[in-house]
């Protein structure tokens, strides 16, 4: 498993350990504009499980990989909080937010793998 691999499932991991919903990896690494190489985005119900998914991919990530964001962003409102890993960003949407932008929409050429949500 490559590197990014590795960080693209902790990210998934740690949003999933709080419920996180309608989990997508965009895979933008065949595409030469793009800002990184992949995208994970989440769905929290609430402004409150934005800010539990969110803490939760940081705590997990560096527990588990010893790995730290450069930034991240979003905390004041919990509308939308993007984590930069650098290769990958974390995005965690209120699902009004996630349907406004429609990051998934962006990147036509990406390659999209949702992950089945854990009930």
């Amino acid at each position: 498993m490559t590197e990014n691999a590795t960080l693209v499932k902790a990210i998934i991991e740690g949003a999933q350990e709080k419920k996180g919903r309608g989990i997508v990896h965009v895979d933008l690494s065949g595409i030469e504009s793009a800002p990184t190489e992949g995208f994970v985005l989440v769905n929290g119900n609430t402004p409150i499980q934005v800010d539990a998914v969110a803490d939760s991919i940081r705590e997990y990530v560096e527990k588990t990989l010893g790995v730290r964001p450069f930034n991240y962003d979003g905390y004041q409102n919990s509308q939308w909080i993007v984590i930069d890993y650098g290769t990958v960003f974390a995005h965690v949407f209120l699902p009004e937010y996630r349907e406004r932008y429609r990051l998934e929409e962006l990147w036509a050429d990406a390659v999209i793998m949702p992950t089945p949500d854990l009930d």
